[in-house]
């Protein structure tokens, strides 16, 4: 069963300026994060701009990773909606293509209630035999996965962990105090407490930053993971600027400046995000420089 801890980046979706998916950068990338030691890659997640993408463009990247990664590195892919039948549609798609797993964000927008939450999850699970992380960002779909509903899909076999994002400081313990399964994995889906987060228990980070610094958050997730917690805090605390300016605008709008700026990917973001404001560049670029990272 999947089993996956440490770093695991929150890939972005590379674009060329009119909008079209590009394939070499996104190999590129691939094979970056290979090199830099991070433990998987989530493909077509919010980072990786699923909301913009149509359903066939969602599945050939998905297709495209796995094929790349020719089982170099574990490919995660985004398959959560706000509908359970589309859901269970790019959830058997992952499947077909390879996924090693696959991310299933709350639905958005139509704020479910908790019975709706464990229905529309166990009826992906039971649809799909394939490992399943399940996704709470309530400061996004206006719909928060409760504890007690996480203790309940842990139960179902093959519902393997979750990324939680929730802004609730206490949220971790609550986790750890519903669910029994000691196999359950307890990502942190927030760059800027991460650390704590790992210090405090959990297992493994889905990070926007290692789209930048890969090597130093997969270093984070080493330390901590190894019960050197204020080791892990040190490298984590070089970085917190970062952190910060990732989310200056609204995911990943930043994240994409910056790796253009570096070189990485070509401008492209796709409507209704748009680029950077040049209000934010030059906080960015001093961060980028006293890290290191630009000339």
């Amino acid at each position: 069963m999947f089993n996956v801890k440490g770093s695991i980046v929150a890939l972005v979706t590379p674009m060329e300026q009119d909008g079209n998916i590009s394939w070499q950068s996104l190999f590129d990338l691939i094979d970056w994060h290979i090199d830099s030691g991070t433990s998987a890659i989530v493909s077509v997640g919010t980072t990786g701009e699923s909301a913009t993408l149509d359903v066939a463009e969602h599945i050939q990247i998905i297709e495209q990773s796995v094929n790349h990664s020719a089982g170099r590195i574990p490919i995660i892919a985004g398959t959560g909606a706000n509908s359970t039948k589309e859901a269970t549609y790019l959830t058997s798609a992952a499947k077909e293509a390879g996924a090693s797993a696959v991310l299933l964000v709350t639905p958005y927008y139509n704020r479910p209630t908790q019975k709706g939450l464990i229905e529309h999850y166990s009826e992906i699970a039971s649809e799909v035999d394939i490992p399943q992380i399940l996704y709470n960002v309530p400061t996004r779909t206006a719909c928060d996965l409760l504890p007690e509903s996480v203790a309940d899909l842990s139960k179902i076999e093959n519902i393997v962990g979750i990324k939680e994002a929730s802004p609730d400081p206490e949220r971790l313990s609550q986790l750890k105090n519903q669910i029994h399964d000691e196999s359950f994995i307890l990502y942190s889906g927030d760059d800027l407490t991460a650390c704590k987060f790992l210090n405090r228990g959990g297992h493994g980070i889905i990070s926007v930053t290692a789209n930048v610094v890969p090597e130093k958050i997969s270093k984070i997730c080493e330390l901590a993971l190894s019960g050197l917690a204020k080791e892990a805090q040190q490298v984590d605390s070089e970085i917190t600027n970062l952190h910060d300016a990732l989310f200056i605008e609204t995911s990943p709008i930043p994240v994409k400046w910056v790796l253009n700026r570096l070189g990485r990917i070509p401008p492209g973001i796709r409507l209704p995000l748009t680029i950077l404001d040049e209000e934010y560049v030059p906080e960015i670029e001093l961060i980028l420089n006293k890290l290191g990272l630009t000339n």
